[in-house]
């Protein structure tokens, strides 16, 4: 570990080399080595978790972090328990070798790519049972579509937290709702690290941009940016018309689409998540969809009222 703290690749601590002055991390003790070094060293941590598959939308995470931290970590870990289908989870898009590259040309410190028996001594099932108190921002949308999502999201979130020890950590704003989640965790958890939200990088085509979109077929990736379209259309539309018009002109007009169905639209407070009935209940309203465009399940979102 000496070796990898002068900045020299360890057999240890990096399996594939050429990566510039990058350092792959893959063990929990190696990790918590390196950070006791950055911190002894006076440098402030800026942590991107990733589940890797990286794209453009990763990226601008990990340039804001590059630009605001000297010492930029990104983990790469496919996390086994937020998700509710074994199918999702095994066909979850792995990219190592790829996310690697891209990673070393930001100019990223550090990527840390655990096993999952290295996050999981034992394996997910075993490890002890902690319920983290999310709010009622757990409960609603993600949450009542997918009971026990955000527990385990927590769970490897706040874990990469006491293994990082980030002074700030980076999340896109595509993913709203876990932001949220995320913020309620480190408040009642009592960690001290500063939560940064990005906007959400979208392609050229208004996609927003997500791994899953390599699941999509060519014809099915035509058809996906109608999404963002019937959400950008209806902030024109809710000028005058009242929410529940809004909601079902942007479920109607999704649906319409060919293999494509929304599984919910909510239109939400952006601070509690809960469902508003009139525009004028909050000075920040977001809405939240998630839409299956064959098997794959996009999410987005798009603000109605911002202060």
């Amino acid at each position: 570990m000496t070796a990898l703290l002068n900045g020299e690749m360890s057999v240890a601590a990096c399996r594939v080399p050429n990566y510039k002055n990058m350092i792959i991390i893959r063990t929990v003790a190696e990790l918590e080595e390196f950070v006791g070094h950055q911190k002894r060293n006076g440098n402030q941590i800026g942590l991107v978790p990733t589940m890797g598959a990286l794209h453009a939308g990763h990226l601008s995470l990990v340039e804001r972090a590059v630009s605001e931290n000297p010492c930029v970590i990104v983990s790469v870990f496919v996390n086994p328990t937020q998700f509710n289908n074994p199918t999702d989870l095994a066909t979850y898009p792995r990219k190592e070798e790829d996310d690697f590259r891209l990673l070393a040309e930001a100019c990223v410190t550090a990527v840390f790519a655990p096993s999952v028996e290295e996050m999981y001594p034992g394996g997910p099932a075993a490890q002890p049972r902690h319920e983290f108190r999310l709010g009622t921002a757990a409960e609603v949308m993600e949450g009542k579509y997918r009971p026990g999502h955000f527990q385990g999201v927590a769970q490897v979130v706040c874990r990469l937290f006491q293994l990082a020890r980030p002074d700030r950590a980076y999340f896109g704003e595509k993913d709203f709702q876990q932001i949220a989640v995320i913020r309620n965790m480190v408040e009642s958890e009592g960690i001290r690290v500063e939560i940064i939200p990005c906007p959400i990088k979208r392609a050229d085509d208004g996609l927003a941009l997500s791994s899953r979109n390599a699941l999509l077929t060519p014809e099915q990736r035509r058809l996906a940016p109608e999404i963002h379209r019937a959400l950008k259309e209806s902030v024109e539309y809710s000028k005058s018309h009242g929410v529940r018009a809004t909601h079902d002109t942007v479920v109607e007009q999704i649906d319409a689409v060919p293999q494509m169905r929304v599984e919910y639209f909510e239109i939400v407070d952006a601070r509690t998540l809960l469902p508003v009935e009139e525009w004028e209940e909050s000075p920040w309203i977001v809405g939240c969809i998630t839409v299956y465009c064959g098997e794959v399940r996009l999410i987005d979102n798009i603000a109605y009222r911002k202060p």
